[in-house]
């Protein structure tokens, strides 16, 4: 997967965020939202992890392309 693919990922899976928060702002927000609004947030981080992954591996000289989308419990544990 090229950057280009996860950053279009990124934008499409933001907007349906957004989405979902302006149907929560209204009120209009069902448990499935609720559950789809979390899968995309933890999805959000594995694409953003992804993306840093591919660059930092070229910036090391080596190929980007074995970066790989890592499990849900490494990408919500790290801590700023």
């Amino acid at each position: 997967m090229e950057d280009s693919e996860v950053l279009g990922r990124i934008n499409e899976l933001a907007h349906e965020e957004h989405e979902l928060f302006e149907r929560e702002s209204r009120g209009k927000v069902t448990d499935t939202d609720r559950e789809r609004l979390r899968r995309i947030e933890v999805t959000l981080d594995q694409c953003w992890d992804l993306l840093r992954q591919r660059r930092a591996r070229r910036a090391a000289g080596l190929d980007p392309d074995e970066a790989r989308v890592r499990d849900e419990k490494t990408v919500e544990g790290y801590t700023a």
